[in-house]
């Protein structure tokens, strides 16, 4: 998370992660979403936060889900369902449900496949926001399994040489186990920033670096800017020259395996609210010895961290590497939110009646 998304110290109130959960599955649960289920939103949630994604925890994910379900786009009890299948692959459809409790059932079901041929992969449609992808990537290294996530959203992103947005942020996640370091995983929209790191940035009133916007007319916006430009995203690239059909072929890649594959529908078709994802798990011990696959990812990850830091730069990351070590903060000195979030769960929380512990 760059610094001009963090809460700053005199707006930010540490929370632990426990309470968080207790409070946010209350939450759910009054929305008639069933206990289980609010259990399982409630820690997609909170672990985001305490792996430093912000973008996709507590503060900006929860309200719009209650608004969500409020307003009868997101189906508190879903009727999900398996509508076809072979023994590695199947397609669900979620019957509007929230993709951050549809999904991680859709990846047991990718794990259970995995464990009988190697690989498992199962598409999602007629779905909703799916939160933090790693979430749902990361459970597999519970199995000694390489996990993936997708997700195929709503228009966002400007393509290459575009006036309006066609195609979602579409993010892309993929979580591999080491043995003695922190597992590798890479959760990244296609676009140069994730729609709701904007937002953040609007509540922190903090300025968009060039390159992240476009204009109305489609024209990327390569100034410093209020975040205010109604153009929509750029691709990872941000122009031509410098690679944005990179970034636009990889959202359409995702449009094609989680939507086009799932049900023939994609971002922009029905568009809003309806999300379409995919998720994989494939079984190390099928490809190659799992314990000799962990001790090459440690020297693999060791060999990035320690690369010689260029000038100006304390170190050298691999993906997953800071997100470990907020972790690691977060669980021992609380997560923490921004004082107006803090204030908007306390007054959601009496409106409901929910037990509030933040």
């Amino acid at each position: 998370m760059l610094e001009r998304f963090k809460v700053k110290d005199d707006h930010a109130v540490r929370v632990g992660p426990d309470a968080l959960r207790e409070t946010v599955a209350g939450i759910f649960e009054k929305v008639d979403v069933p206990t289980e289920d609010a259990r399982l939103a409630a820690d997609v949630l909170v672990t985001a936060d305490v792996r430093g994604v912000d973008s996709h925890g507590v503060s900006n994910m929860l309200r719009s889900y209650v608004n969500g379900y409020n307003r009868g786009e997101i189906n508190p009890r879903p009727q999900w369902r398996v509508v076809r299948q072979t023994p590695a692959a199947a397609t669900i459809d979620s019957d509007r449900g929230l993709g951050i409790i549809i999904a991680p059932k859709a990846m047991e079901l990718a794990m259970d496949k995995a464990d009988d041929t190697g690989i498992g992969m199962v598409t999602i449609s007629n779905g909703r926001h799916l939160g933090m992808a790693s979430y749902h990537a990361m459970m597999a290294l519970q199995r000694d399994m390489i996990g993936t996530c997708m997700t195929s959203a709503p228009p966002r992103m400007v393509p290459t040489f575009g006036a309006e947005p066609r195609l979602g942020t579409n993010p892309i996640a993929v979580a591999a186990p080491a043995k003695e370091e922190p597992p590798f995983v890479y959760d990244a929209a296609t676009t140069v920033v994730a729609q709701n790191k904007i937002v953040l940035a609007r509540r922190l009133e903090a300025m968009i670096p060039p390159g992240w916007l476009a204009d109305a007319a489609g024209t990327p916006i390569l100034d410093e800017s209020d975040g205010k430009a109604d153009g929509g995203l750029l691709p990872v690239g941000s122009t031509r020259e410098a690679g944005s059909h990179k970034g636009y072929g990889l959202a359409c890649v995702v449009d094609i395996m989680c939507g086009l594959l799932s049900d023939g529908s994609f971002g922009m078709f029905p568009g809003r609210p309806n999300f379409n994802h995919m998720v994989s798990a494939y079984k190390i011990e099928a490809f190659t010895d799992t314990n000799e696959f962990k001790e090459a990812m440690d020297r693999f990850l060791r060999t990035l961290r320690e690369t010689p830091p260029a000038p100006g730069a304390d170190r050298v990351l691999f993906p997953g590497l800071a997100e470990a070590e907020a972790q690691r903060d977060r669980q021992a000195n609380g997560i923490p939110l921004h004082d107006e979030v803090v204030t908007w769960i306390r007054d959601l929380c009496g409106e409901l009646g929910v037990g509030c512990q933040v």
